[in-house]
């Protein structure tokens, strides 16, 4: 039999007795339902105890104007009896959402009234889409999107990459922004109010993170390095006198007639792999040599600039963005300007979106067009999630993740432009084929190559120093978002040992960061450096995401995401992101079933699964005539497996300590555990 709800648990939160009920500066602490923070602004914070009223008692709750309604908890703390209430006004709101409110019992409530309370956000608009656009924006779209789409079709590429952005990268994109704004929390604690037996992913997203900071700002210590050495009248790259030069350093560029043999190599190869990296001194992976100091100071002062950008929250980085975010394009206009007026600029062009229709057959293709577009927006890291944490609660997020993964792959097809005008350049002053110039990938099309170009320009100390300059700061952007993602993770998870210490954590992280890289900055890094890249991130992104993508839309469920999603735009998605979030995006990071041409052009079905694939197939590396000895495949294994390691290790651990029969212990595992507190103007609801 439904109870009728006394007066006193349905008094109207409208009530406009409520003002006085609480002196100035002092908290409402009757029943412990109203708690004033210290601009006297009024939040609901939720009970510990979660209990919750019974069906009767919804039905009968008074409704507030928006659809919220207050229910009076039956678990009073502090001794605070039953018959007393707190009110205070609320403000109409639009949401329609029902709500209980109750009370804040030990050490849960203190920490989301600290999380309430100081959760900072973006001082501006703005500020947030900078850093988002900074942090998809990267060194990968500068010299591997041009590479992949070169060798892979042309023009014809754009087709594979362009529907793995429309049904793969940017639903995971757009997923990720609007669980971190609508939940707050970073990667780890958001998996509380999600499926808590997925709170593993946190652990692996922090130290994926970790990884790539331990290698990425390495490479941006080699552009440090260029910077420096670029403030001369001659570019050092330029002759071949150097103390560094071997005989076979053969600069073509000079007034001399020269051949080119088998064996020459150009004073930029050589400036790059025996003054820069110092590889010679090295014997490979078994024999690292020592450290360079000079690209340790080109790392420590990176990570300072990085200490000082971060360490007040993103109040400071996101002021750092308007830099960082917006050079790159200035430079990226210059370059390309300057590129399109080289000689034999178009034969680089022609090359670089030249459609070979035939390569759309190829399963590699579509395997590439997914991992540049998946890593490329960058979804998996933790970032989208922190960043978005920030955001106000009715931030247009759908409308963000349009416009910066908008952004992000018009930059990367711009950047194709930029690379392959010089390209054309070197291949008409060589008098070679274009294909025969662009066969270097990764750093080397950057530090070799492009560098070559640049030095042989008139006014080629300018564009040296710009280019370099550019490559820095493309690079500051996405480690400022990739610590940021573990800091936010981290604060959120422990906030009471971290909440009021992020300076010293931040000082604390970055220091771990940079004694990780010292095994990178010896004489052969370079080597080390190569087998981070294959083997830290990319199948153990993938499985991050596909989990996570899983977590949201099979297990927390895809209606209650699309009802999360509308209590902040107003509007639900769509039945086409819906129908990406279940299915489609799951299954671009799983497989790929495309039809596959053999050398004979029989034509056979074959199913790629991305992940599977490089477990069975793993890549053979090589690196400047070093072949990886089969043992770094092992220890390759081992790095990508140490960080997802942490998923199964947690869901064993929940399902042990969490009581109760085995099916009681897994209902309890994927059931959220922690309500997300919903804004209602100056109030702070709990969803249930």
């Amino acid at each position: 039999m439904e109870k009728k709800a006394t007066s006193n648990e349905t008094e109207p939160l409208t009530s406009k007795k409520d003002a006085s009920d609480c002196n100035k500066g002092e908290d409402c602490k009757e029943n412990g339902l109203l708690v004033r923070n210290p601009k006297s602004a009024l939040r609901l914070v939720e009970d510990g105890n979660k209990v919750h009223p019974s069906q009767g008692e919804k039905g009968e709750a008074a409704q507030i104007s928006n659809g919220y309604s207050a229910v009076q908890s039956s678990a009073p703390c502090n001794g605070m009896g039953e018959g007393e209430d707190a009110q205070g006004t609320a403000p109409a709101a639009t949401t329609t959402t029902t709500t209980t409110t109750s009370t804040t019992c030990g050490a849960e409530g203190q920490q989301q009234l600290m999380e309430l309370e100081d959760r900072e956000t973006w001082s501006k608009k703005i500020d947030f889409l900078l850093s988002v656009i900074g942090y998809a924006v990267d060194l990968g779209n500068v010299w591997r999107f041009p590479y992949i789409c070169y060798q892979n079709g042309g023009g014809a590429f754009l087709i594979p990459y362009a529907i793995m952005a429309i049904f793969g990268g940017i639903p995971l994109f757009y997923m990720e922004l609007a669980l971190g704004q609508y939940h707050r929390n970073g990667c780890i604690s958001i998996w509380r109010k999600i499926c808590p037996i997925f709170k593993g992913i946190g652990f692996a997203i922090c130290i994926i993170d970790l990884y790539v900071a331990s290698y990425y700002n390495t490479i941006m210590a080699w552009a440090f390095y260029y910077l420096i050495s670029s403030f001369t009248a001659e570019l050092p790259w330029t002759s071949c006198t150097n103390p560094w030069n071997t005989g076979n350093c053969t600069n073509y560029f000079s007034k001399d007639n020269v051949s080119w043999a088998l064996h020459s190599t150009s004073p930029a190869e050589e400036f790059y792999t025996r003054q820069v990296l110092q590889v010679h001194r090295s014997e490979g992976l078994d024999d690292l040599g020592g450290i360079s100091w000079q690209l340790t100071l080109c790392l420590l002062l990176i990570f300072t600039i990085v200490y000082f950008s971060i360490w007040k929250g993103v109040k400071t980085s996101g002021k750092v963005v308007w830099v960082t975010a917006t050079f790159p394009y200035i430079i990226l206009f210059i370059l390309l300007v300057r590129g399109a007026t080289l000689p034999g600029a178009w034969r680089g062009v022609l090359y670089y979106l030249k459609p070979d229709w035939q390569k759309l057959l190829a399963t590699e293709v579509w395997v590439d067009a997914a991992a540049q577009i998946f890593f490329s927006l960058g979804p998996g890291f933790g970032v989208l999630l922190a960043y978005a944490s920030y955001n106000k609660f009715h931030n247009n997020c759908y409308q963000d993740a349009l416009v910066t993964s908008t952004v992000n792959c018009l930059t990367s097809f711009v950047s194709g432009f930029v690379i392959f005008t010089v390209l054309g350049y070197m291949a008409e002053m060589r008098n070679e084929d274009v294909s025969e110039v662009a066969k270097d990938t990764g750093p080397s099309l950057l530090f070799i190559t492009y560098a070559e170009a640049i030095a042989n320009m008139p006014a080629s100390t300018f564009f040296a120093i710009i280019f370099f300059l550019m490559l820095l700061t493309l690079g500051l952007d996405s480690t400022f978002a990739g610590l940021e993602g573990v800091i936010t993770g981290v604060l959120d998870e422990f906030p009471h040992v971290w909440g009021k210490r992020r300076e010293l954590f931040v000082l604390g992280l970055t220091i771990v960061c940079f004694l990780g890289s010292l095994a990178t900055l010896t004489f052969g890094g370079a080597y080390v450096v190569k087998l981070f890249e294959e083997y830290a991130t990319g199948p153990a992104v993938l499985t991050v995401v596909f989990l996570e993508a899983v977590a949201v839309s099979w297990f927390y469920g895809i209606t209650q995401f699309c009802n999360d999603v509308k209590e902040m735009l107003g509007s639900a998605p769509g039945w086409y992101w819906r129908v990406c979030w279940v299915a489609i995006s799951p299954l671009f990071l799983l497989q790929n079933e495309v039809i596959k041409a053999d050398e004979t052009t029989h034509c056979q079905r074959k199913t790629k699964f991305v992940t599977c694939s490089f477990l069975s197939n793993p890549p053979e590396l090589r690196l400047f005539e070093y072949d990886y000895p089969y043992w770094t495949t092992v220890v390759g294994y081992c790095i990508g497996t140490s960080s997802i390691i942490f998923i199964p290790i947690y869901m064993v651990y929940r399902l042990i300590v969490t009581p109760g029969t085995l099916k009681e212990r897994i209902l309890k595992s994927i059931t959220p555990e922690t309500a997300t507190e919903i804004p209602f103007g100056d109030i702070r609801m709990n969803a249930v």
